[in-house]
């Protein structure tokens, strides 16, 4: 489990039974009120970019992404 205080970008984590990964990230503290992070997120699968806000202490899922270099031979 990672929490959203712990985003950096690069970062795969699992959201409503889809991955995503963080494009960009802000930790932003207000003068009033909580702190909360502003991230860029992309759907891995249909490459959709989102902007979503968290708070830093949600939980979420780590997807673990394996990433091999291939050469297809036509």
């Amino acid at each position: 489990m990672i929490s959203a205080g712990e985003f950096r970008k690069g970062t795969t984590f699992e959201l409503d039974g889809q991955v995503y990964v963080i494009v960009d990230f802000q930790h932003v503290k207000p003068g009033k009120g909580a702190a909360f992070v502003r991230t860029k997120v992309k759907n891995v699968i249909n490459g959709a970019v989102l902007e979503k806000t968290f708070n830093p202490t949600e939980k979420f899922q780590e997807a673990v992404i394996e990433r091999k270099e291939m050469q297809y031979l036509y």
